[in-house]
C-alpha cells in the first residue's frame, strides 16, 4: 500500500468532501480516501498495482478541483 496526500484547491464545503470522498473511493485499489476540508488536503491509501497517481489526480480533476 501506498499512502499519499494531495494538495486541492476548490473545495469549500461538505458536497465537495462527499465527491471527491466517493469518486475516489470507487476505484479499483482505492483503500482509503479522506479530505480535510480545512487545511485542502487529500489523504489517499491506494494500491499502486492496481491504480495510478495520475488515475487518482485525474479523478479530483474531473470533480472540478485543482490538484497539485
Amino acid at each position: 500500500m501506498e499512502k499519499v496526500t494531495l494538495n486541492v484547491s476548490g473545495m469549500s464545503c461538505g458536497h465537495c468532501v462527499n465527491a471527491v470522498e466517493s469518486n475516489v473511493g470507487k476505484l479499483t485499489g482505492v483503500e482509503s480516501v479522506k479530505v480535510q476540508l480545512e487545511s485542502g488536503k487529500v489523504e489517499v491509501n491506494f494500491d499502486k498495482e492496481k491504480v495510478s497517481l495520475e488515475e487518482i489526480k485525474e479523478t479530483i480533476d474531473d470533480q472540478g478541483y485543482d490538484v497539485e
